[in-house]
């Protein structure tokens, strides 16, 4: 299963889905998680996105071309995200996750992995089998 972190700098979950610049993607598995790729969008902020908003259909394509991006991913973490973003990224069958504060990518797949060996909720349980076939 893949899990996507808005990032800033690659070791952080820093960022708000639509600002995000760059998501770093690690797959997991029952046993461990890998780091797999850097997926950038743009240097820094993503101003394809931040410039558009209130604009309407422009930011939703745009927002929705980084979502289908990202789609191969059950599980993104995040500091922030809007409501009509968060239901598209539901409506593809991935997860949003929203941190309070800046925490370390390590340190979240080091958590994810103890509640994925350990009793996950129904929906990670689902994500995992889905991905285990």
């Amino acid at each position: 299963m893949k899990v996507a972190f808005a990032t800033t700098d690659g070791i952080n979950v820093d960022e708000h889905f639509g600002r995000a610049g760059m998501f770093a993607v690690y797959e997991l598995t029952h046993e461990n998680y890998s780091f797999l790729e850097l997926r950038k969008f743009a240097d820094g902020l993503d101003s394809a996105i931040v410039e558009t908003r209130g604009l309407g259909e422009l930011h939703d394509d745009r927002v929705q071309s980084k979502v289908d991006k990202l789609a191969d991913c059950k599980i993104i973490y995040l500091t922030e995200i809007g409501g009509p973003s968060a239901a598209r990224l539901i409506k593809k069958g991935i997860m949003p996750v929203k941190v309070k504060e800046s925490v370390t990518i390590e340190d979240s797949m080091k958590r994810l992995l103890d509640t994925v060996k350990g009793t996950p909720p129904p929906w990670l349980k689902k994500a995992l089998n889905m991905n285990s076939n």
